[in-house]
């Protein structure tokens, strides 16, 4: 789906976000932008976003800027929640380092929801390290 087959105009909140991004942002930061959101947003349109494995995690060959994975995140829960109050928030958990969420504008300003939030993260951190070492133990794949 190309950015003109993506239907605007029918009043989604997603649409008028995504217009406000092509007037907003720079022409090639929107093509990249595009280029990450449009399977998602075929997916959510076709009802099967579940079968989608898609990450926003930046590694060596990252070619999507901070600021645009950002708005990427934002463009995805825009189209999920209908909602535009939605604010990409840095929490800082232990043993992980930075961690980037989005969540509403209410929680965001939050700073006890936050640190539940960060505890949740921190015990999934944990778990999964003890999951990791038990498949290493086993001799399974770690790379879950």
């Amino acid at each position: 789906m190309s950015d003109s087959e993506i239907p605007h105009g029918d009043g989604r909140p997603v649409d008028a976000y995504l217009d406000l991004l092509r007037i907003r942002m720079d022409t090639e930061d929107y093509r990249l932008l595009m280029r990450a959101v449009e399977p998602v947003l075929e997916a959510i349109e076709e009802e099967r976003l579940s079968s989608l494995d898609f990450a926003l995690d930046s590694g060596p060959d990252d070619e999507l800027p901070q600021e645009v994975r950002d708005e990427v995140a934002l463009v995805i829960a825009t189209a999920v929640t209908g909602r535009l109050d939605n604010e990409v928030v840095e929490l800082h958990v232990d043993d992980t380092g930075p961690v980037r969420i989005v969540t509403d504008a209410t929680t965001a300003s939050d700073p006890i929801r936050l640190g539940e939030i960060a505890d949740y993260i921190r015990d999934r951190h944990k778990q999964t390290e003890e999951l990791r070492g038990i498949a290493e133990v086993s001799g399974l794949p770690t790379d879950f």
